[in-house]
């Protein structure tokens, strides 16, 4: 299998270059060549633990890789011991008897978010493809994150030999737990930064690092070369996919559903990385009836899946779901890639719209195929904490604010639709003790202002017990401290790198 961009289809990689390199020259995303086809293989599939159907997957798209590497690569990212014992997915049906939504949870894994399921094993992805396709280059790896990626990237190439990360965060816009656990992350070969400004200000800034050729010059004089651990990076959107294919097969062997039954998804989305994955794996074979993509009040792809028309220009809000906290959406530029025929030309002068006028119209055919793919809502501040207490209250399941969301938008989906008959997967996706002053503050009005005491507070009040990765970070002192402003991003990877 080889890879283009979704701006210049004349390019074509190999799996470990698009890796290794995260984005194209002209700022565009890697797309496989092809989809594979998967349905037939799907009986053999359901018997399968997690790590045997990651390995099958990814031998679908990494056809430079050996089984032995790709072997080599699944079983150092998923040992049970990573991710809590057992299965690195956990279903949970709701309500908990005799649900008919099932809850898929992906943040059991190091940093307690489903983040940890790709950002184990990019690493794992990125050495291999460093020795295929660029020996003795040190990569870079440059990180925007709204909160879980940031830390999950960190914990993942920690020490990874011919890497180091660095990671840029909104100051303003993670949650305390986060923050904490970005400004505490060990490691000799990591960095992290705050900015003045939103999540899309750093996500903006590291794209135009990615693309400033002074600066792959300086780099290149000194062995380095940028890569990407954001879902910008096929490395990171491919893994992904393996759980929406292990969660159906899992209901399959549950005995909630037979092989060849719909399936809708939900997912609580602010880059559309994670439901671009439940996307290509329908592509592939996995039935979906239908794709419902949860906003929080910053709701351009609600607005976008209902006009067609996507608007930036818009005020921005700090929310108690802040990893959804985005106004510009990176991987919907590959859906659309699929949806206007791979047409680069239209795609590209869709996105020079977005980066010069701030909106875009994708026009009504486009539109069509979207809406007949995706229903899209959104919810507010107040309306998650209905949520998640619901969720609490009613069904004895504690959630974290984004899963809260997700809940909240498969109820409007199913008020407006009729359609509660489907079984749905809802991806949960982080651990509630994550945002725990947001939860408590839900179940609790009044806490008070330290998460440490929120989080044994929640403890007691719900009789579960907070992940221990977060327990150990009270009392632990910040290695990073600085703060720099949006337009200081490229001088702060100067200074780390030593290329000033």
């Amino acid at each position: 299998m080889h890879y283009k961009s979704t701006r210049d289809p004349g390019l074509r990689l190999r799996a470990s270059q698009v890796i290794a390199q995260g984005i194209s020259e002209e700022g565009g995303l890697f797309v496989p060549e092809n989809l594979p086809r998967v349905a037939e293989k799907l009986p053999a599939w359901q018997g399968m633990d997690y790590r045997a159907l990651a390995k099958v997957v990814f031998g679908e798209f990494l056809t430079d890789f050996s089984p032995e590497e790709i072997s080599r690569c699944v079983e150092n990212a998923y040992a049970p011991d990573k991710f809590g014992g057992g299965e690195p997915v956990k279903l949970s049906p709701l309500p908990k008897e005799d649900g008919n939504k099932y809850l898929v949870e992906l943040w059991h894994g190091p940093t307690c978010a489903f983040k940890d399921m790709a950002l184990q094993i990019l690493p794992h992805f990125l050495t291999e493809s460093l020795r295929k396709s660029a020996e003795g280059q040190e990569a870079v790896i440059l990180v925007a994150t709204s909160g879980d990626t940031g830390k999950a990237a960190l914990a993942g190439f920690q020490d990874v030999p011919g890497t180091r990360i660095l990671v840029f965060y909104p100051r303003d816009g993670v949650s305390p737990m986060q923050k904490r656990q970005m400004a505490t992350q060990e490691g000799r070969n990591v960095g992290v930064c705050a900015i003045e400004g939103n999540f899309d200000d750093a996500q903006t800034a590291v794209k135009s690092i990615f693309t400033d050729p002074a600066m792959k010059r300086a780099l290149a004089e000194k062995g380095m070369m940028f890569s990407s651990a954001n879902s910008i990076n096929w490395g990171r959107l491919l893994p992904q996919i393996v759980y929406y294919f292990y969660s159906y097969l899992e209901l399959c062997r549950m005995g909630r559903i037979s092989l060849g039954d719909a399936v809708n998804i939900v997912v609580p989305t602010g880059n559309f990385g994670n439901i671009l994955a439940a996307y290509y794996a329908s592509c592939m074979g996995l039935p979906v009836k239908k794709f419902i993509c949860a906003s929080n009040r910053n709701k351009v792809l609600t607005d976008f899946i209902r006009t067609g028309v996507y608007d930036r220009r818009r005020e921005f809000y700090a929310t108690s779901s802040p990893s959804m906290d985005i106004l510009i959406s990176s991987n919907l530029e590959r859906l659309l890639y699929a949806l206007s025929g791979e047409d680069s030309q239209v795609l590209s002068g869709w996105m020079k719209d977005l980066s010069e006028k701030g909106v875009y119209d994708v026009g009504p055919e486009v539109r069509e195929k979207v809406q007949a793919l995706f229903y899209g809502g959104f919810c507010d501040d107040e309306a998650t904490a209905q949520a998640l207490r619901r969720s609490w209250e009613q069904d004895g399941y504690l959630c974290d604010t984004h899963t809260a969301v997700a809940l909240d938008v498969y109820r409007q989906y199913v008020a407006d639709t009729g359609d509660g008959g489907t079984p749905a997967l809802i991806a949960s996706t982080a651990s509630p003790y994550k945002f725990v002053g947001h939860v408590l503050g839900a179940l609790e009005p009044g806490h008070g202002e330290d998460e440490f005491a929120d989080l044994h507070r929640l403890e007691a009040l719900t009789h579960t017990c907070a992940p221990q990765q977060l327990v150990s970070l009270q009392g632990k002192e910040p290695r990073f401290t600085e703060v720099v402003g949006k337009g200081q991003t490229a001088g702060y990877v100067r200074r780390a790198l030593g290329l000033a």
